[in-house]
């Protein structure tokens, strides 16, 4: 993945010294039809898993605590951090994704559709004939070559020549059935005029920021509410800020001689999910918690785009989580469907890099209204 650490997002986020994002939120959203998917990691709970660890390595080193092993190391966790910035500015490739992350750290420093759902359990998903069935698996006679390496192509997937012949909704159902065993995954169908919509509109604003809301736990700070009844610990809302980059390839399956010069099937794109703190930290070599695909080779004859997410277990990023992220991406990409009124003002304030008008609550608020 190519870096994003641009000038924009670094002037955000010195602006408003990027932390953990904690604000007041007025309503927990829930959702259960989710549409896409995203997420960030807890730096406490890297911290917690590898407690015990540090705290050997501190007394190995004759220090009391955790927080002298910090400062101990403190020189040196800097001097490789500058390592990997200077390694990443000196990568040509950086210059194009260095815009959205400057225009993320301009945000984030400032003054403060289609049914995409998780695939169903086996039992819920069903098909109404046998040759609808035998179309989920896919025959490596019939898979080609993947154009854009990286990429799977749909006949990876299913028998594309035999699900051409169904309806749209029993192909529906056998991409849920295809990725209903593997509980990291999510999928969609997408129509095809949607997504030509929000394409449109991700290539106009490639990278982006969505807020991923969680309950926290507030532990009491005073003496007096140790000793009260306030000792019991507070639920406190907040949120993760996650980092989004969109990618154009050529189709992944070649296309057949016979398609019309007109064709939908022109590309295949992607969406990378990145926790926004790991990326700052790490640039392209931060690890996305969360990838998307969509395949356009029923598009012509089937007016569907087919969507696959692959969530990476142990990133700190759970399956629904994710889901609320992809579900974000209608909401503010879908100019002329969801993404009207103040979300399309706030993704295009970020890619101009506008510090004034972009507020990070106002993100907050936008991503759970459902419309």
């Amino acid at each position: 993945m190519a870096s994003m650490r641009s000038p924009a997002l670094r002037t955000l986020l010195r602006a408003n010294n990027l932390a953990p994002f904690r604000a007041q939120q007025r309503r927990w959203a829930q959702v259960h039809d989710v549409r896409f998917l995203a997420t960030h990691r807890d730096p406490n709970h890297v911290l917690e898993k590898y407690k015990e660890k540090l705290s050997r390595k501190a007394k190995e080193e004759g220090l009391d605590s955790i927080e002298s092993l910090k400062e101990a190391y403190k020189d040196k966790i800097e001097n490789v951090r500058r390592e990997s910035i200077d390694s990443i500015k000196s990568d040509p490739t950086a210059v194009t994704a260095a815009e959205g992350l400057k225009n993320a750290e301009q945000v984030m420093n400032s003054k403060s559709p289609h049914g995409t759902t998780p695939p169903p359990p086996p039992s819920q998903a069903t098909s109404s004939s046998s040759g609808a069935a035998a179309a989920t698996t896919a025959h490596p006679a019939t898979q080609a070559t993947p154009q854009t390496p990286g990429i799977k192509p749909l006949s990876s997937y299913l028998d594309v020549e035999k699900i051409l012949a169904l309806p749209n909704k029993e192909i529906e159902a056998l991409w849920r059935l295809r990725h209903a065993s593997n509980p990291n995954s999510i999928c969609a169908c997408i129509p095809l005029e949607t997504y030509r919509r929000i394409a449109s509109t991700a290539r106009q604003h490639p990278q982006f920021i969505l807020p991923l809301p969680r309950q926290q736990v507030k532990q009491p700070e005073s003496e007096a509410e140790k000793d009260g009844d306030a000792a019991a610990a507070q639920t406190v809302s907040g949120a993760d800020i996650h980092f989004l980059q969109w990618g154009f390839h050529p189709p992944a399956s070649p296309p057949p001689s016979t398609v019309p010069s007109q064709t939908a099937n022109t590309h295949t794109s992607t969406i990378v999910f990145t926790h926004l703190a790991a990326y700052k930290l790490h640039g392209s070599y931060a690890e996305p918690h969360t990838t998307v695909t969509h395949h356009l080779d029923l598009a012509d004859e089937k007016g569907l785009v087919l969507m696959h997410g692959q969530v990476m277990p142990d990133r700190g990023v759970s399956v629904a989580e994710a889901s609320w992220l992809v579900s974000c991406v209608q909401r503010f990409y879908d100019f002329g469907g969801e993404a009207k009124g103040r979300k399309g003002e706030l993704l295009q304030m970020f890619t101009r890099g506008d510090v004034e008008g972009f507020k990070v609550e106002e993100l907050m608020e936008e991503a759970e209204k459902i419309s």
